[in-house]
């Protein structure tokens, strides 16, 4: 059984878009992405620097876009399951059918223009923990008022505050703990700091009419599966100022029997997690068009 994912924010690179423009008609669909929300996506995935492509509110269109983008052309894929870790949440709901590009691209850029403004009020960001149980470093993260906004699985925990917390965190690490990496991320999403992007995201919403999910829909809410399209928008409203909880969603994986996984472009976040956590199963993540043959080989070995 296949599962197609997508990453979140802090995936993304300088020119990672340039290859997968030259596809046929993807220069066309990009453009007209780009009309359709008022933001040029071939410049910011082509041409613009590491700073540019960090602003929430394009790092989040620009994901979406090209994870569509990618997926598209795998050419037909039939998964088994389907997710997104954070905003990639979006991407998973058109592969799934709750919602079209248009409307889906249209709800991201609103949602991150909403949580960029929200992380302006106060100097925020996230960092992820590397290594050590998971309990210790949660109860040190409380301690220091930090929120556990991802719990990524694989001994991987991304904590998010204000930037003197993470400060702290960097000079007082919890034990076991090897490593505090700063993200590439203008605030800490997932926390309370994003509660008025729910808000706005829930007004936008409202002008949606999703779909219920043609394949297994996986929700980072609580790794459940969700087969309601208003369910998996109200959801998609209400995790912005939630914790992602992808540990629950790679044993959902692991319950539904997943075999092979393969993350949508800019792979290589969620690959990495699942080679620790889901030993087995078959990885591969879409960094350029070179990765679609390699790619459909294992579709078609592990597709449905």
């Amino acid at each position: 059984m296949l599962v197609l994912v997508a990453p979140g924010q802090g995936a993304q690179t300088p020119g990672f878009l340039t290859d997968w423009l030259q596809l046929p008609g993807a220069a066309d669909r990009v453009a007209a992405w780009s009309d359709a929300i008022g933001l040029d996506l071939a410049h910011y995935g082509t041409e613009a620097d590491a700073d540019a492509i960090r602003d929430t509110a394009v790092a989040q269109p620009l994901l979406v876009a090209a994870g569509l983008l990618s997926a598209s052309a795998l050419g037909a894929v039939a998964p088994g399951a389907v997710a997104g870790h954070s905003v990639g949440e979006i991407t998973a709901a058109v592969l799934a059918g709750v919602l079209d590009d248009t409307a889906a691209l249209t709800l991201v850029r609103k949602r991150g223009l909403a949580m960029a403004e929200a992380a302006s009020v106060t100097a925020t960001g996230m960092s992820a923990l590397l290594g050590g149980d998971p309990e210790v470093s949660v109860a040190h993260l409380e301690k220091l008022g930090l929120t556990p906004a991802n719990v990524n699985g694989a001994g991987q925990i991304v904590a998010a505050g204000t930037l003197e917390q993470l400060a702290a965190l960097a000079e007082e690490k919890p034990e076991g703990v090897r490593k505090v990496v700063p993200l590439k991320v203008a605030g800490a999403f997932h926390t309370h700091h994003m509660a008025p992007a729910v808000e706005t995201l829930a007004r936008a919403a409202k002008d949606l009419t999703p779909a219920d999910p043609g394949v297994t829909y996986v929700s980072n809410k609580d790794g459940q599966v969700v087969g309601s399209g208003t369910e998996v928008l109200d959801r998609l409203v209400g995790q912005v100022a939630n914790p992602v909880r992808w540990d629950l969603c790679m044993q959902t994986f692991e319950r539904l029997g997943v075999t092979a996984l393969i993350e949508v472009c800019p792979g290589g976040t969620l690959t990495g997690l699942a080679k620790r956590a889901l030993p087995g199963v078959k990885t591969l993540a879409l960094k350029s068009p070179a990765d679609l043959d390699a790619a459909r080989d294992l579709i078609a070995e592990h597709g449905v």
